[in-house]
């Protein structure tokens, strides 16, 4: 018997890079200036009665999109199946974290990954990868929806969001007019240390900003410090789905949105950020940020 055995993690190799296409700016800025609006009414008009469906939709939709992409990545052939066992697990988790009931919450995404797990034999190379992706998916869209629904929810959703596209944004915008040494080659070879530097100044000041300029209850102090903390989510999000497409030999996680790729591929820093923003939210019960 040979004493060889498969990696459990192979990485598929992809072509070199290619600088970023500027000749597409304008269909990303288009994409933009369409879905940050849209995103940030679903945030801030869910309090308005008659409008509190807004940000659910918001986030039902978004779930489908992403339970979608990575039914495609993990199991093209079959992704139908794995997908909406993912969605139906998600949804469950998300809505019942709305209505409160945090612990059948995390319950129903335990249940559901087991269950995306099963739908996913014999079509998918690894099954595992859907009870993954459930779990993956699953915690950041909870504890978005928590978020939300907490006192303060509107202040902390967009500041959420303010944090991780200004930590985005700028880790772009530096990291290409600086350039330099590079941040994770292996992975993600065009991103660069001066971007990642960056977007974590930018997160930091887009912290500051919404503690000075905003409704929301925060010292200028906590501002910085959960800006700062949500930027460097935001980019290890990024990272980590980088490591994530090349393990599936993909280059975008889905061609979504014009000049963007896949939803995912917009949404991963946020999906981290998303969870630091909640741990702050939920510490800050014992007013540290204040």
């Amino acid at each position: 018997m040979s004493g060889d055995t498969a990696a459990p993690w192979p990485i598929m190799s992809l072509p070199p890079a290619r600088r970023f296409d500027w000749s597409n700016l304008g269909i990303r800025v288009a994409s933009a200036t369409v879905l940050v609006p849209a995103v940030l009414g679903a945030v801030w008009f869910a309090d308005y009665p008659g409008f509190s469906w807004l940000f659910l939709v918001l986030v039902a939709v978004a779930v489908a999109l992403l339970a979608i992409e990575w039914g495609a990545m993990t199991a093209p052939y079959a992704p139908v199946r794995v997908s909406t066992a993912l969605t139906v697990a998600i949804l469950a988790g998300a809505f019942l974290a709305h209505d409160g009931r945090m612990p059948l919450a995390w319950s129903a995404v335990a249940v559901g990954a087991a269950a995306a797990a099963l739908v996913a034999r014999g079509v998918a190379e690894r099954p595992t990868n859907a009870a993954f992706g459930a779990i993956y998916l699953a915690i950041p869209v909870i504890c978005l929806v928590w978020l939300r629904s907490m006192p303060e929810g509107r202040q902390w959703t967009v500041l959420l969001f303010v944090v991780a596209w200004s930590a985005d944004i700028a880790a772009f915008a530096v990291g290409s007019a600086l350039k330099g040494p590079k941040l994770w080659p292996r992975f993600s070879p065009n991103k660069t240390w001066s971007g990642f530097i960056g977007g974590l100044l930018a997160a930091a000041g887009a912290g500051v900003a919404m503690a000075a300029f905003s409704d929301i209850v925060l010292s200028l102090q906590a501002g910085a410090l959960i800006g700062l903390v949500g930027g460097l989510a935001t980019m290890a999000g990024d990272l980590w789905e980088s490591m994530l497409k090349r393990r599936f030999g993909v280059k975008d996680s889905g061609d979504l949105i014009p000049g963007h790729g896949g939803l995912l591929d917009r949404v991963d820093g946020l999906m981290f950020a998303a969870v630091v923003l909640a741990g702050a939210r939920l510490s800050n019960h014992w007013g540290w940020a204040n």
